[in-house]
């Protein structure tokens, strides 16, 4: 039996980054989300990898930040922006997202996972690039990518008839630390 590597937020964090778009973008912001809650799990076959899956809890969203705009973002507004991420993504029907990786190859620089993210109702192949650093004690990971709301059957958020949008494409972007064994 392999050893088994458990990572949850008090391990890192899990940033969603948004743009936004239309005629009346600088009227926007360009927003950093937290997911708060999360947990991956790791098996290993000797000093091998063998699975990865990452769970997160929509409802666990939390707006950090707003860049741009006429004027920084509120609390009551970032609950207004919770709220409508929260809707858009239907948390209510599907309160989790997940990926699962079905293969994982060696890196130059860590592992690339190949798998399949699952997303409200929709489930689509996608693959992460792991960079994995040695910190002396410890190892640090980090991943960015790049997911397609539309994709997954998500409608970015807009107003005014569409002339202030949220763009389709969300950045995402992974750091964690986990202790070695001694």
């Amino acid at each position: 039996m392999g050893d088994v590597w458990t990572l949850d937020s008090t391990a890192g964090e899990l940033l969603l980054h948004t743009g936004v778009a239309g005629r009346a973008a600088s009227m926007g912001h360009r927003l950093t989300i937290a997911m708060t809650r999360w947990r991956a799990t790791v098996r290993w076959a000797g000093a091998e990898p063998i699975a990865a899956e990452l769970a997160v809890e929509v409802n666990s969203l939390e707006v950090l930040r707003g860049e741009g705009g006429i004027k920084g973002l509120s609390g009551p507004e970032k609950g207004l922006v919770r709220a409508n991420a929260l809707r858009s993504l239907d948390a209510g029907r599907y309160p989790d997202i997940r990926f699962v990786a079905a293969a994982i190859d060696k890196a130059a620089d860590g592992y690339r996972l190949s798998g399949t993210l699952h997303i409200r109702a929709a489930s689509r192949e996608h693959v992460i690039d792991l960079r994995t650093d040695d910190v002396g004690d410890s190892w640090r990971m980090t991943a960015q990518s790049t997911v397609k709301q539309s994709d997954y059957g998500v409608k970015p958020y807009s107003l005014m008839m569409g002339s202030l949008r949220v763009t389709d494409d969300v950045d995402v972007s992974f750091t964690a630390v986990h202790v070695k064994d001694n």
